[in-house]
């Protein structure tokens, strides 16, 4: 069974075209099987706006107490993820839309409870459930909640979810979907670059700017076991004639087989 794992920001949903679709659609014709991981972060910010809630951050994740993690929640499950779900559907992608902490979808434990509150780590993925869903050619749609085994619902960072999930259901590719075409390098899309290579253009400039949060994102994912993932933008097709478009980044132990 081959499996796609595709990772969108909450930031690139409203970017994502009527070609990037068409690319789904001839993955499922392809008998390849599509998981998505969501995030939110930009409603979920717009929503504490609302609220007068001020967001913190802690090395890059969200510090969050209890009344942020219900404001997480509504959000990624009430409002990001049935949005995603509507564009799947309208572009004939049977889709359904799953909350992370629903049947132990995705198990967890606190990270750092004194230091980021309620956030964790993905202990466990149900992978029969996932299995189950994506036998019938339906999408699993995943927001990033874990629960623990006491039954306390934890924010998780959307690319370590991803990461967790593709592990777990040893995906044969990880996108993550951005609103860039890949890696540029002297005016070009690179097809494939070394994780060392990656971490050299960000050390001498030639990765800049709004590209190094989406690069180190990806990086971040091989850090938790996965051997390449492939940065792609949502704003074009990302497969055609079984050519995969944008930048595959190669993790370090990959290169060393």
């Amino acid at each position: 069974m081959k499996i796609i794992l595709i990772k969108c920001g909450g930031s690139t949903l409203e970017e994502l075209s009527a070609e990037f679709f068409k690319s789904l659609q001839e993955l499922k014709k392809q008998n390849y099987r599509i998981v998505i991981i969501h995030g939110g972060g930009p409603d979920i910010n717009q929503m504490l706006g609302q609220l007068n809630v001020q967001a913190e951050y802690v090395n890059g994740l969200r510090k969050t107490t209890a009344e942020i993690l219900e404001v997480v929640e509504l959000v990624l499950a009430g409002k990001t993820n049935r949005r995603l779900v509507h564009m799947l559907e309208s572009h004939k992608l049977s889709a359904l839309g799953l909350n992370g902490s629903d049947a132990g979808l995705l198990k967890g434990c606190y990270l750092n409870k004194e230091e980021l509150g309620y956030v964790g780590e993905i202990t466990e993925v149900n992978g029969e459930l996932i299995d189950s869903i994506l036998a019938q050619g339906i999408i699993p749609v995943i927001t990033p909640i874990a629960i623990t085994n006491a039954g306390i619902k934890l924010n998780v960072n959307a690319d370590y979810a991803a990461a967790a999930v593709a592990n777990a259901l040893k995906v044969e590719q990880c996108l993550f979907v951005t609103d860039v075409e890949g890696i540029m390098v002297n005016g070009a899309v690179q097809e494939i670059l070394p994780a060392e290579e990656v971490e050299n253009l960000i050390a001498s400039g030639e990765i800049y700017g709004g590209m190094i949060p989406k690069v180190t994102s990806a990086l971040s994912v091989l850090q938790k076991g996965i051997e390449s993932v492939r940065i792609v933008t949502g704003k074009k097709k990302i497969y055609q004639n079984e050519q995969w478009f944008g930048t595959k980044i190669l993790g370090k132990e990959r290169l060393c087989k």
